[in-house]
């Protein structure tokens, strides 16, 4: 029977009975305990039901002298941790030859750390392959685009398409999943670390894998041929086997085969990714998944999305690092960036699994930790525990001195963990975003020689609503339901059918769209449209887009006498002073002209607005940034009622959790007044205000309102 079945089952008993009943009844004295037990055990899942994590990385297999980690597990324990992840980048701790597991000294730690009430998640450390494997089958090892086999002296030096890497990463999967899916420890198995870190491999192997993969999407050789533009410098491809593989990640030959072959490696690190996954599911179905997800690594950025909308991991997760500093905050604004651009329009609660540790000044971590909270965060896992004595990162500092005798950091630590205890009955935060941030792979890809790249179009968007204290949720259109009242399209280069038809559906029925320059430029393929464009979306936003016109160029006739990549832009009468590379050029079809620059030899229509069915669809023909679309974005909160961050001001990150309760945090050097009505009580440090309370700098609270 489900235990919750016999729990509600006991309840309706429990319930339906009275004191008079249970004397005429009879019930025995075991059925009464049974009854107890129940009742407590609710208690305690209701209590739990919200929860928060603090905790650390910790490498046992460094130094498995057992009376050293006991000692570990006690300063873990003193400093009130209830959570640890082990295991990653050790793939030969567990399997240090062919086919000779050895599990039995970990079991020990697994069991002591159980015996000191701190969970576990145990990696899947599938990546770095041991050098056992790569001597067994050389075409596991990265060949670089010279065609020279690389000696794996860095970690991620494994082809992870190459079949024999993934018979012996999945048999190592089910080895240890088998082993501890079921140790009373294990709060999640970790899948993999950084999967889109690690260089791409040009082997021969590759080659083949690729051209099965174009196999499979064109069918025939003449579709390749049309899809890649071979007539162009005399590229006409006759036969498979005369498909190379690009010149390496960084070049922009043949956009169209560059793009083909970065959608072939994400296939194949999701495939890997899908696999393990799949593995966990059918060794340990009740256990979570979670992974350092930082697939969006400069050497082998991937398509995450799919794992994202899969529901597969069902805790997305990252390393939250903001760098040392507590007077700056881009470091947190990145890292948070980071939290929404892997969890995407998923609704479980997310992890930081790895956290600043190094020579963060006193009290940036703290003020990172609640800063993440703010994001849906449920966990901050310090790393690292002991500072690292070998290796690359040897000089790395963790909560641990190289001689093991805790530091500042540790303490630091410990008081987060003290602080959480009181308040994460309210958490992890549920993000309520009225507004969406499409992302895509491919337009990622493509616009990679873009003055301005898809991701930091989008960035510039999510700045928007941190500087508002607002959700946003960034999300793919292809997957996602677009329940907003407010979607960014920011640079959306890569413009398909089902996007187009999507984005052409959502406007109809009421939404407001805001979309920015370089979006619907290109086709699936990586072509520019042929037709008009934005490609596929001409007749909703109302216009033609021409060319796109160098600043630099354009300013040697500026009225204002402009220099350089500035311009004028103006909207609603309110001029800024902006920066562009570039800007297009706008032919009006039916929109109204909303937004103008006004420095050069003329006004310059650049952005529109256009009435398409019940909704409305807005083109801004310059890059996202916070000085063109501030003063449209708060004319929209207002004309489309979305919910308003917390009355605060500037310095001050802020939630309203739930409908009583209201987290800051402080991140400037100013103390802040915050404005409040009525009585309100402190949870974090036991205060009671009345009417508007002030934080220090860099100070959290967490309010209670009476």
């Amino acid at each position: 029977m489900n235990i919750n079945t016999q729990i509600k089952g006991e309840m309706n008993f429990l319930n339906g009975i009275k004191n008079e009943q249970l004397r005429k009844t009879g019930i025995g004295l075991s059925r009464l305990l049974t009854l107890l037990i129940f009742v407590l055990c609710i208690s305690a899942v209701g209590s739990s039901a919200q929860k928060l994590y603090v905790g650390t990385n910790y490498h046992p297999h460094d130094d498995k002298n057992i009376e050293k980690i006991k000692t570990d597990i006690e300063l873990m324990k003193a400093a009130g941790f209830n959570v640890v992840r082990m295991g990653h980048l050790a793939w030969d701790s567990y399997e240090p030859a062919e086919g000779q597991f050895d599990f039995e000294w970990f079991d020990e730690v697994m069991d002591l750390m159980h015996k000191a009430g701190i969970e576990v998640i145990l990696d899947i450390a599938i990546r770095p392959a041991p050098l056992w494997l790569h001597y067994k089958f050389p075409s596991v090892s990265i060949t670089d685009e010279n065609g020279d086999v690389q000696y794996p002296n860095h970690r991620y030096m494994e082809d992870v398409g190459d079949p024999n890497y993934q018979k012996y990463a999945l048999r190592f999967t089910d080895e240890i999943t088998k082993h501890y899916a079921n140790h009373p420890a294990l709060l999640a198995f970790g899948i993999d670390n950084e999967s889109g870190d690690g260089r791409i491999s040009y082997s021969e192997t590759v080659r083949q894998r690729f051209i099965n993969w174009l196999k499979n999407k064109y069918q025939t050789i003449d579709n390749v041929n049309s899809a890649w533009a071979t007539q162009r410098w005399s590229r006409w491809l006759n036969q498979w086997d005369e498909i190379g593989l690009p010149p390496g990640i960084n070049s922009n030959d043949m956009p169209e085969k560059m793009l083909d072959f970065r959608r072939f490696i994400s296939d194949e690190v999701n495939g890997i990714l899908f696999k393990v996954l799949d593995v966990v599911k059918a060794n340990a179905p009740d256990i979570h998944t979670n992974t350092n997800a930082w697939y969006y690594s400069p050497l082998k950025y991937f398509d995450y999305a799919e794992i994202a909308y899969s529901g597969k991991m069902t805790r997305q997760g990252m390393g939250f690092y903001t760098g040392p500093s507590l007077t700056t905050n881009w470091g947190v604004m990145n890292a948070a960036f980071g939290i929404s651009r892997i969890q995407f329009e998923s609704d479980n609660p997310f992890w930081c699994n790895e956290f600043n540790t190094m020579t963060s000044v006193p009290n940036s971590i703290r003020k990172s930790a609640y800063a993440s909270l703010l994001y849906g965060n449920q966990m901050v896992c310090g790393w690292t525990w002991q500072s690292m004595w070998a290796g690359e990162e040897q000089y790395l500092e963790g909560m641990l001195e190289w001689d093991g005798i805790p530091n500042r950091k540790y303490d630091e630590y410990k008081q987060i963990a003290a602080e959480f205890k009181k308040i994460e009955r309210f958490f992890p935060y549920k993000l309520k975003a009225e507004v969406g941030l499409a992302f895509s792979f491919p337009s990622q890809i493509a616009s990679k020689y873009y003055p301005v790249q898809h991701e930091n179009q989008v960035q510039a968007c999510w700045d928007l609503f941190y500087w508002r204290n607002m959700d946003a949720k960034i999300l793919d259109i292809k997957f996602s339901k677009m329940d907003y009242k407010l979607l960014f399209v920011p640079g959306l280069a890569v413009m398909d059918d089902i996007t187009a038809l999507k984005i052409r559906e959502y406007v109809a029925n009421g939404g407001t769209v805001i979309m920015t320059t370089n979006s619907a430029f290109v086709d699936t393929t990586g072509q520019v449209f042929k037709t008009a464009r934005p490609g596929k979306l001409d007749d909703v936003f109302g216009i033609r887009l021409g060319g796109f016109e160098e600043t630099e160029a354009m300013n040697e006739i500026s009225r204002k006498g402009y220099k350089g990549k500035k311009l004028e832009f103006t909207y609603k009468g309110k001029a800024n002073d902006i920066e562009s590379a570039r800007y297009d050029n706008i032919e009006l079809k039916g929109a109204e002209v909303i937004g103008t620059i006004t420095s050069l030899d003329k006004d310059y229509p650049i952005m529109t607005s256009n009435k398409y069915g019940k909704g409305k669809a807005i083109y801004v023909g310059l890059p996202a940034d916070g000085n063109v679309l501030g003063g449209i974005v708060d004319d929209l909160i207002e004309e489309l009622d979305i919910q308003k961050g917390p009355d605060v001001p500037s310095g001050i990150m802020a939630r309203q959790i739930d409908e009583t309760h209201f987290l800051y945090m402080n991140v400037s050097g100013e103390p802040k007044e915050i404005p409040m009505k009525g009585d309100s009580k402190s949870i974090l440090f036991n205060k009671n205000y009345s009417g508007n309370f002030t934080i220090a700098p860099y100070e959290p609270e967490f309010i209670e309102i009476r």
